[in-house]
């Protein structure tokens, strides 16, 4: 598990992989700087090397952007096509990321990892519902663009497939307000700790990002 503070945006993480298996297929990256980020990757097929790859390309992408591009889809609609260019003919992966700006989170998916938004009262809701399931590398991997304002105290959830697909809405509020009451660190464990009680059919990542105060 790896626990990070980012200048006004609280992340922590936890993955782990199929069960039976050594290697995992998910990779996640945290980024600092004037604008916080958390990106997720899930590789289809022997892909480790693929996710990882993806996130390096991003994380430079982003750090060579201007505060104005980073706040502009067509800036992340143009990464998703370089992206997804970058993978033709390769192992595939999806794409999860959201940078936080002055008042929001800005981000993208593409595939089927979500991002889950829960607010102060615990009430939780997908902004990722409608993204395409095609990946990156496809070929055709469309942008799915998220902008969402947040209040301090409010908390973002990337999660795998691996790690969703187990809980209905109401077992991932329920374990993540449970979890939350106990330390805002434990949350991503409490979630793959839920979503592995019958078995760890895939590989598993749960990233959680807290706005500590108001921007």
């Amino acid at each position: 598990m790896q626990n990070e503070s980012i200048s006004r945006v609280e992340c922590c993480a936890a993955t782990r992989p199929q069960q039976g298996h050594s290697q995992n297929e998910d990779a996640f990256l945290i980024g600092r700087g004037d604008h916080p980020f958390a990106a997720l990757c899930d590789g289809a097929g022997n892909a480790e090397r693929t996710a990882k790859r993806v996130l390096a390309l991003f994380e430079k992408l982003l750090n060579e952007a201007a505060p104005e591009q980073i706040t502009a889809a067509d800036t992340w609609t143009k990464w998703i096509k370089l992206l997804d260019s970058s993978l033709l003919g390769a192992a595939q992966c999806t794409f999860l990321a959201v940078a936080f700006t002055a008042h929001e989170a800005v981000g993208v998916c593409v595939g089927v990892s979500r991002l889950y938004h829960l607010n102060r009262e615990g009430q939780c809701r997908i902004l990722s519902e409608g993204a395409s399931k095609q990946r990156l590398g496809s070929g055709a991997a469309r942008p799915f663009l998220i902008r969402s304002t947040l209040g301090a105290g409010d908390m973002l959830l990337l999660l795998s497939d691996g790690a969703w697909t187990p809980l209905n809405p109401y077992l991932l509020q329920k374990t993540v307000v449970s979890a939350y009451v106990r330390h805002f660190t434990e949350v991503p464990a409490a979630i793959l700790d839920a979503a592995g009680k019958a078995g760890r059919a895939d590989d598993m990542t749960a990233l959680a990002l807290r706005l500590a105060r108001p921007l």
